[in-house]
């Protein structure tokens, strides 16, 4: 990182006439000078938060975990919250102390918040007491009783509070020569290995967030629903949006499918967020009341977490309105790395996730290690300013980047002459039967074609016979009727290869999925590896 990259990002808010500064907190007192009666957040509770009423509760709940806890710069938080105001407003008042936080999303329990809190030496694990069921607070307890040093904070909407004439003076500006500070400690969910922590500057975040609102080409404006768990990164990047811009957040502490959509709409949404399970909300809802416009005001439908179906951008444009899904492709390890733009052509919009943002360059890897031309499939290995240095655990690296530097994805693709990129799968989900690759996704993108079809994800199974087997897991639209043969007929209609036509088929309730919208394939995998297959080709 160097103060290139800082002073590039400045000239690019200053051209859109956006607030700017390289610290979060600096960015919070920016924009609360510049538009302090707007409103940052609005809550499907009713309650609303102001840019200045938002600075002013920051510095109170800074102060009161300075006071009673002992938060100050460098202290390790880690914090599990469901989506709330106080969680942003947690956000800032860790950032006012210059404390590396810990966001986790709220589906982690004793085991992975144990690892997480011991590697990453939390002094503080803040969460709610019960929240969808589940008792955070007895199971923050248990972990504080298994490490010395680990305190616990339980918040029911209730952040601390405190004078803010009390606080220490506001960390210094850091020396971007000396590295910058990490300040977040963002950890991907693992499946059968330990989460991996992965540490970010407030550079690194807000390089993709500000990719992001160029890329949607976000205004005051604007208003954006955040309706998937705050404390994903991609969460964390739509507050800075929003700060940058001057836009005004929806949140909601769950998704809902009948009652979000309804949220939204009440409140004249322009960018209707933010993922396929989300976009399938909306379509559903619109379809059961297809007389009146559901959303109105809405400029585009902001995407991410997993590839769109190219279908589903095309059934929100013609049926909800504005020009479809704008989606951005990244990890937790390099957030926002590739954008589509509001300016491009409808084809694009429907068949790739856009091209690399700003400072980014992206290399494509053949399986056979070779470098991949235009059009030609390989993992996308990626360098930026949003791309982390290095695991928390540095044991992880060697693995992660290759010889030159690059950070190797994972994720297959191809990147055409244009620049545009295109996710075709991943390393591990590609099905190899008779020795030949069958791209999940390519399957998954025709399925959702089907009529009958509301969701689907296609997996790779043992098989004794073939290596591996075809697996679709589908879940059916109210009122259709989908088997076996149905979906071999439509995909051999589609065009598809014989050797790429699933041959099992398994229909559920619904597909699971995390809460931003990735597919648990692993859990797929472990519920049907015993199934008989269906077709024996």
């Amino acid at each position: 990182m160097s103060d290139d990259v800082i002073t590039q990002l400045a000239t690019r808010a200053e051209v859109r006439g956006w607030a700017f500064d390289p610290t979060l907190w600096g960015l919070i007192e920016a924009r609360a000078a510049a538009t302090p009666d707007e409103v940052l957040a609005h809550e499907d509770t009713g309650k609303e938060l102001t840019f200045a009423g938002y600075r002013n509760a920051c510095l109170r709940a800074a102060a009161g975990l300075y006071a009673d806890h002992g938060i100050t710069e460098g202290t390790s938080v880690s914090w599990e919250l469901p989506t709330w105001n106080e969680s942003l407003v947690l956000v800032g008042a860790l950032a006012r102390l210059g404390a590396r936080q810990n966001p986790l999303i709220p589906i982690y329990r004793h085991r992975e918040v144990g690892f997480i809190t011991r590697q990453s030496e939390a002094s503080l694990l803040i969460v709610p007491p019960v929240y969808r069921g589940f008792d955070f607070e007895a199971m923050a307890h248990d972990l504080a009783a298994e490490r010395e040093g680990l305190a616990v904070l339980v918040v029911n909407r209730n952040l601390p509070d405190g004078d803010p004439a009390g606080l220490p003076p506001v960390p210094a500006t850091p020396d971007v020569d000396s590295g910058l500070p990490i300040r977040w400690l963002f950890y991907t969910s693992g499946t059968t290995a330990d989460p991996k922590g992965a540490p970010h500057s407030d550079i690194t975040v807000m390089a993709s967030a500000m990719a992001m609102a160029e890329c949607l080409d976000i205004s005051a404006d604007d208003v954006s629903a955040l309706v998937f768990p705050f404390t994903h990164i991609g969460g964390i990047g739509w507050l800075i949006a929003s700060l940058l811009t001057g836009c005004t957040l929806l949140t909601t502490e769950a998704f809902d499918p009948a009652g979000t959509p309804a949220f939204l709409a009440a409140n004249g949404v322009t960018l209707a967020g933010s993922g396929t399970p989300f976009h399938l909300a909306y379509l559903a809802a619109q379809r059961a009341n297809p007389d009146t416009p559901l959303f109105p005001a809405v400029r585009s439908y902001p995407g991410g977490g997993a590839p769109k179906p190219p279908q589903l951008h095309r059934d929100l444009k013609a049926e909800l309105g504005g020009i479809g899904i704008v989606s951005g492709y990244g990890l937790t390890e390099a957030p926002i790395v590739v954008m589509a733009s509001t300016t491009d052509s409808d084809d694009k919009l429907a068949d790739t996730e856009g091209r690399a943002t700003p400072g980014v360059s992206i290399k494509v890897v053949t399986l056979d290690g070779s470098i991949a031309g235009p059009g030609q499939e390989g993992e996308l290995r990626l360098k930026g300013p949003q791309v982390i240095a290095g695991y928390l655990d540095p044991a992880l690296d060697a693995e992660a980047f290759d010889e030159d530097g690059w950070f190797r994805s994972g994720d297959l693709g191809v990147v055409d002459a244009d620049g545009y990129v295109t996710i075709t799968g991943r390393l591990k989900d590609v099905i190899i039967r008779h020795g030949e690759n069958i791209s999940a996704k390519e399957v998954e993108d025709l399925l959702y074609g089907h009529p009958a079809v509301a969701d689907v994800a296609v997996i790779g199974l043992p098989d004794a016979k073939t290596g591996e087997r075809a697996c679709a897991v589908v879940a059916v639209a109210d009122g259709q009727s989908f088997d076996f043969d149905a979906m071999g007929d439509y995909l051999r209609m589609e065009g598809l290869r014989t050797n790429a036509i699933p041959e099992q088929l398994e229909v559920v309730a619904a597909v699971p999925r995390n809460p931003a919208g990735k597919i648990l394939k692993q859990a797929l995998r472990d519920q049907f590896a015993g199934s008989v297959k269906q077709a024996d080709r």
